[in-house]
């Protein structure tokens, strides 16, 4: 036998079934390439040079093992669909007297062609689009270009090393099929599923309740610490419930509407249900990973988006002041120190202060049970009741607010940051304290209450000796209580490098004076805001445009394999008298509504997920929750376009199977 004979038949079946070969392969170099660059980023000399590279390059890094980790479920799903419609050809192989082994070698040579293909090309992609891509990066992060050209070693073997195992994992999973199953099975391998399925009762009910479940916690989460904890739970609760309801629920439902016979006999209604009952079992996981990979398109993106556009919200809520001076030694006299050093500075800058606000304050963690706070022993189980308690001197407060309000020893004002709180006695740790009014507003605080992200509260009390004292209860009757915090904010209006100027002299010159005390500003902020961000939108970008490429597939592969499956039903209605007319409009009602039902279940899974998604987006600054919902909105229609395009140019492509 010619030693080249399993070669030349490999290249003719990939040729042969090159409208299913080739938009895998063109995912796979796709897939390839973006790995590459992912991983080229991650440890490229260029992002070295990037302020904060470390946080941008953790944040590449943590790219590089989401793609290696969907490249491994997406290729080995898609790669499940191609050797099941090939059954019936390996089939007729082993009957005409080719046995299983040789079966294997020519599989081994398909794999070993498209492998070849497919990583080449993305590698030769990624370098060649490598400088690009660094170049939309660094523009995203306000980083000036750098000139020269990288090709990575490192990035080449790794990408290697990765598809070449999941490749090896396709080629065994094929073998195996094809050895576990006798000439017979192989010939009907394509048509499994054709029997009418039973409705799993048992299973429809579980993805009801998980999915419930999910879309409880994601409504009830109130503390963003709590939904970094819940979020993930939510996650997968949804994603179970997901794939429970289009496998097991959609039938049900659908027999549901087959036992209602005024609505099941008629010729529209008969045709779709009874076209969809067979549609559901072959297709459920399809729809299901449709819908899933929709609703990860939207939040990532939108997620991304907004924080990125909403950076300078970020930044105004972070600091609302231009220069922020802060102690946790606010001492009379380190006070006057800090003073006296920040007045130096601003004098001998020529710059002018404004907006100033000082005061001095002391900060604790408790755990919140109603109007009483407890102080956490050793390690915190729960992050739901974690509150911060901030008490203040009544005399600042006057002092800031312009008030003149007075307090007897045990009594307190109050003002809530975020978080609940009723009644009129608080006890905290067992100091008990009578709340004379609850606060609607504080002046001097500016937007940073927005940014909190767990229950806070800010106590006033008449002075600082009733603070030394309920802090002498909460370090249990300790009598070492350190001092109060020093806060020091102004503004100046100057350029932004005469404002990182003075944060730099006022930084040096505290330290020059033993002072321990860190300056901060938007300003010096700024740029590792715009790292950090700017990294996130990339990746989230990036992600994005990895989903919908396997969205795309996914929703490709469903219509080549719905077109196969209902060409024969087609001709069948038309041999029993229906006309083609009528024909084509079922199965168009029917093909619309199975392929729509994905991405309405996806924008069902974004309501629902809304809220717990604010709550995270809290947890790195974003508070505002209308550009968020503005971001989710246009993502959601655009998305929504590029679905029904995708729709129309895949269906054509069914159509021409059928026809």
């Amino acid at each position: 036998m010619n030693k080249f004979f399993y070669p030349k038949l490999a290249v003719n079946n990939i040729r042969k079934n090159s409208k299913t070969y080739i938009p895998y392969m063109l995912t796979c170099i796709g897939t390839v390439m973006m790995f590459y660059n992912m991983r080229f980023l991650t440890i490229s000399e260029s992002i070295g040079i990037v302020h904060d590279s470390s946080s941008l390059k953790e944040v590449m890094a943590f790219g590089s093992f989401v793609i290696a980790i969907f490249s491994l479920i997406f290729l080995f799903y898609t790669n499940s669909f191609l050797i099941k419609k090939r059954k019936k050809e390996f089939g007729l192989f082993n009957i005409l007297g080719m046995e299983k082994k040789h079966i294997s070698r020519i599989m081994f040579y398909e794999v070993l062609i498209i492998s070849v293909i497919t990583i080449a090309a993305g590698i030769l992609s990624g370098i060649l689009f490598s400088k690009l891509i660094i170049l939309i990066l660094f523009k995203l992060i306000q980083f000036d270009a750098v000139f020269g050209f990288e090709i990575s070693i490192t990035a080449i073997s790794d990408t290697l090393g990765i598809f070449g195992t999941i490749n090896a994992i396709n080629l065994l999973f094929n073998i195996t099929q094809v050895h576990l199953s006798n000439p017979v099975q192989l010939l009907k391998g394509g048509n499994v599923g054709e029997k009418e399925p039973k409705t799993k009762w048992l299973l429809t009910i579980i993805g009801a309740l998980c999915l419930g479940a999910g879309y409880y916690i994601a409504v009830v989460t109130e503390s963003p610490l709590s939904a970094v904890n819940m979020f993930f739970t939510a996650v997968l609760l949804v994603i179970a419930g997901t794939y429970c309801l289009f496998t097991a629920g959609s039938i049900a439902a659908l027999k549901r509407l087959r036992m209602n016979k005024e609505y099941y006999y008629k010729a529209n209604h008969f045709i779709s249900v009874s076209g969809m009952i067979y549609r559901m079992k072959q297709n459920a996981a399809g729809l299901a990973n449709i819908c899933i990979l929709s609703t990860m398109v939207i939040v990532i993106i939108s997620s991304t988006v907004s924080l990125y556009m909403g950076m300078e919200d970020i930044l105004s809520s972070r600091y609302p002041q231009n220069v922020i001076v802060k102690s946790l030694d606010g001492s009379y006299e380190e006070v006057k120190k800090i003073d006296s050093v920040i007045e130096q500075q601003v004098r001998e800058l020529g710059v002018t202060e404004k907006n100033t606000v000082h005061y001095r304050s002391i900060g604790f963690v408790a755990m919140q049970d109603g109007s009483a706070f407890n102080m956490p022993d050793g390690y915190v189980n729960s992050t739901e009741n974690v509150s911060e308690l901030e008490f203040m001197a009544l005399d600042e407060y006057n002092r800031l607010e312009n008030t003149n309000v007075k307090l007897d020893s045990n009594e307190v004002l109050v003002y809530v940051f975020s978080g609940h709180l009723q009644g009129n006695e608080l006890n905290i740790n067992g100091y008990s304290l009578d709340v004379k009014e609850y606060l609607n507003s504080l002046k001097f605080y500016g937007d940073t209450s927005r940014t909190r992200i767990t229950n806070s509260y800010l106590l006033v009390v008449n002075d600082e000796d009733t603070i030394k004292n309920i802090g002498s209860y909460i370090d249990n009757n300790s009598d070492d209580i350190r001092d109060l915090s020093y806060y020091y904010g102004f503004d100046i209006e100057e350029e932004r490098e005469v404002q990182l100027k003075l944060i730099n002299n006022i930084n040096a010159a505290l330290d020059a004076a033993n002072l321990i005390a860190y300056v901060e500003g938007a300003e010096l902020s700024r740029t590792d805001f715009y790292t950090m961000y700017g990294g996130l939108f990339f990746l989230g970008i990036f992600l994005g445009i990895l989903f919908i490429m396997a969205t795309v597939l996914i929703i490709y592969y469903k219509q080549v394999a719905e077109g196969y499956d209902d060409k024969e039903r087609f001709n069948i209605m038309q041999k029993v008298g229906m006309s083609r007319n009528e024909i084509k409009k079922a199965i168009k009602s029917q093909v619309l509504t199975v392929f729509f039902l994905p991405l309405i279940a996806a924008i069902i899974h974004i309501a629902f997920a809304f809220k717990v998604i604010t709550k995270l987006l809290l947890v790195f600054g974003m508070t505002n929750v209308i550009l968020f919902a503005a971001c989710t909105a246009v993502t959601i229609a655009v998305f929504a376009l590029f679905y029904l395009i995708v729709y129309f140019l895949t269906a054509r492509t069914y159509y021409q199977i059928v026809s």
